[in-house]
């Protein structure tokens, strides 16, 4: 059989096949498959089907390169007026043909929390059909993220995988981010790696503290979590009024959920909390191709929120124009310490950005690396396959091909108690009615996505793409005002009628 590095040779041509104005006939398998903790998946819960349905803008990549076929694999397959959907978004001349190189792939969900390639290894009737139906040709896997499922998968399919091998997924942990951080060059918040007890938060926190001594926060976040779950943020101005410090920090630590705590045993950081008169959270999005060629495809302004402002929301692109450039100038340089440490595929590096009190200029700090996809994948995807062009990393601007600038504003996260159990397909009428579809002459508009969300907790996503920032946030709000006149709408039809008065309740 066949072992996976041996495979992960093929990756190269498959790549190569896959490029604008290739006329290799070659398959790409779009998985969403979210590999992550049972913890992690049980926290999105009913959700998990909803968002793996923003990897359905990897559909639009059959009108950039007309010589793919996507296979989409997942656990609810989209209905049929939704693909239709995103195949309207593609100039009219490619869209009959993009229409047959699309196909998909159901993996039932079983009552389980597994993903979509963990739950393939059940179906070897469903890994048969596709490995027959790729045939010789050239194909690869882009994942959501790669875990052993996703490279069994792979070895019974005969498909390289686009993304780094589970066994280097430590590398990105915190502490070794951290690390990783150091060796590039790249600044990082003050702070400790490697903690695990109370006595090592304590004595990290006191560390950072006689460093700055008017330490307002800190964050602590365990190695291995993902999108702010294992980030807890302390605020600490109380703590230099209290008679005994150290015992106040231990009682807020331990006030901390005991499951928390039990993590931790498994290793974190605590990182001072950036803070200064003006402050953002920036990302940048990266490629390592098999060549070793570090390709920085984007840089974000993200927007958070939750508890502690640590949980992703949505984001902007592209990020401010002030530090664009050197975010990816750090990017790039953590690129090349993942590449030679055998990193592949997508990967993202999460920032953070102030100006100091008494300055005017920003300083960037690197504070996390996900060897993934992420938040900012699907509007990147959207952007790349809808308004083909470039990114320059110097101006920190997406450069279409007609010479005109692109702006978007993304978010899964557009979400209303009023507009639970909304028909998707209306929701989509009506944002077109109202001219805010994405337009693929003029190539601005909104591409809806994770639509399948509205009948769990009235949540869909959107991304507004247009020529400045300012124009789409103003687009991605227009969306949210048609999408509650419809709501509207509907709670006017249900309102029982004046000349049939409801019956007296029994009683």
């Amino acid at each position: 059989m066949t072992d996976f590095a041996t495979l992960q040779q093929k990756l190269g041509p498959a790549l190569a096949a896959n490029r604008q104005g290739s006329t290799i006939d070659h398959v790409v398998i779009a998985l969403p498959s979210y590999s992550v903790s049972e913890s992690l998946m049980s926290h999105y819960g009913d959700r998990i089907a909803a968002l793996e349905h923003r990897y359905l803008n990897a559909l639009l990549m059959t009108g950039r390169i007309e010589s793919v076929e996507i296979v989409y694999v997942s656990t609810r397959s989209p209905l049929p007026e939704l693909v239709r959907y995103y195949l309207d978004l593609l100039p009219e001349a490619v869209r009959e043909s993009a229409a047959t190189r699309i196909r998909l792939v159901e993996v039932p969900e079983d009552g389980t929390s597994r993903s979509v390639a963990a739950r393939m290894a059940d179906r070897p009737d469903l890994v048969e059909a596709l490995r027959e139906h790729i045939g010789a040709r050239p194909a690869l896997i882009e994942p959501w993220n790669v875990t052993e499922h996703e490279v069994n998968l792979a070895l019974a399919l005969g498909v390289p995988v686009n993304g780094t091998a589970p066994e280097l997924r430590p590398i990105a942990f915190k502490s070794a981010g951290r690390r990783l951080f150091g060796a590039a060059g790249v600044p990082v918040p003050l702070g400790r790696e490697d903690v695990r007890t109370t006595d090592d938060v304590v004595d990290a926190i006191n560390w950072i503290g006689r460093q700055r001594p008017l330490l307002g926060g800190v964050v602590i976040k365990h190695d291995d979590s993902g999108a702010g779950d294992g980030n807890v943020v302390l605020d600490l101005r109380l703590m230099h009024h209290a008679d005994d410090p150290d015992a106040w920090l231990r009682s807020r630590i331990a006030d901390l959920p005991e499951w928390y705590r039990n993590d931790l045993l498994l290793g974190g950081v605590v990182e001072e909390r950036i803070a200064g008169t003006r402050f953002s959270s920036p990302s940048a999005q990266v490629d390592i191709r098999p060549t070793g060629e570090i390709v920085v495809l984007a840089t974000h302004e993200q927007v958070l929120g939750g508890e502690g402002g640590q949980v992703y929301l949505g984001c902007r692109f592209p990020a401010d124009p002030a530090y664009a450039a050197r975010l990816a100038e750090h990017a790039a340089k953590i690129g090349a310490e993942l590449a030679a440490k055998g990193a592949l595929g997508r990967f993202s590096v999460d920032f953070v950005a102030a100006v100091p009190p008494g300055e005017t200029e920003w300083q960037v700090y690197a504070i996390e690396v996900n060897l993934r996809k992420g938040g900012t994948t699907h509007p990147y995807a959207a952007l790349r396959n809808l308004v083909q062009g470039r990114y320059d990393t110097a101006t920190g601007q997406w450069i279409g091909n007609d010479g005109d600038m692109r702006a978007y504003t993304s978010s899964d996260n557009l979400v209303h108690e009023s507009w639970l159990g909304l028909d998707p397909l209306d929701v989509v009428d009506w944002v077109a009615r109202d001219g805010l579809q994405f337009d693929p002459v003029t190539r601005v508009g909104t591409v809806l996505h994770m639509l399948s969300g509205l009948a769990i907790d009235g949540r869909f996503g959107v991304t507004a793409i247009t020529r400045t920032p300012a124009e789409a946030d103003d687009l991605y709000e227009r969306v949210r005002g048609t999408v509650q006149r419809l709501a509207d709408r509907r709670a006017t039809d249900r309102e029982p009628s004046a000349a049939w008065p409801q019956a007296a309740s029994e009683g």
